[in-house]
């Protein structure tokens, strides 16, 4: 079983080959975020969970336009977030992305934003996906696309 530390804000996953080193995805706020209160809009988060997924993605090999040009898609089937402080205009968050749950059908990840700047908790949340063709049809990665379901594997915290 491997280990899982931070350290200097990066996800290290001990005993990986070359040590996998995730670097949190970072979101600047922009002013049209914002919603008449001056705060961020609360649909903006799940635009920025879809950031965090597709760069968490890109760094362990799974590149989201590969996997498009290879006829894979994976749609949300579930969302859930929990504000627990706001976000303002110029604020940096820091978000943090983790594989939960990973069979070769589907998937789940938890994010957890955080203010780059005080370290202050400002959202966690939950997306489950799932791998279908390019016709809609589930498929399994683990049967028809092994060589992804491994990146995925090498990847899949305890």
């Amino acid at each position: 079983m491997e280990e899982v530390f931070m350290a200097n804000n990066e996800l290290q996953i001990a005993g990986s080959q070359g040590e996998l080193r995730i670097r949190p995805y970072e979101h600047h706020a922009k002013y049209y975020e914002t919603d008449q209160m001056g705060i961020i809009h609360h649909s903006n988060y799940v635009k920025w969970m879809e950031e965090a997924r597709l760069d968490l993605m890109d760094q362990i090999g799974l590149n989201y336009r590969q996997m498009e040009d290879m006829e894979i898609i994976s749609p949300v089937l579930s969302i859930s977030v929990e504000y627990h402080s706001m976000v303002h205009f110029d604020d940096t968050v820091v978000i943090y992305t983790k594989l939960l749950k990973y069979n070769g059908i589907k998937m789940e990840l938890e994010y957890v934003m955080k203010d780059k700047e005080t370290g202050e908790l400002r959202t966690t949340a939950k997306s489950s996906h799932c791998f279908l063709n390019k016709s809609g049809k589930p498929i399994s990665l683990k049967r028809m696309y092994p060589e992804l379901d491994t990146k995925f594997f090498e990847f899949k915290e305890a």
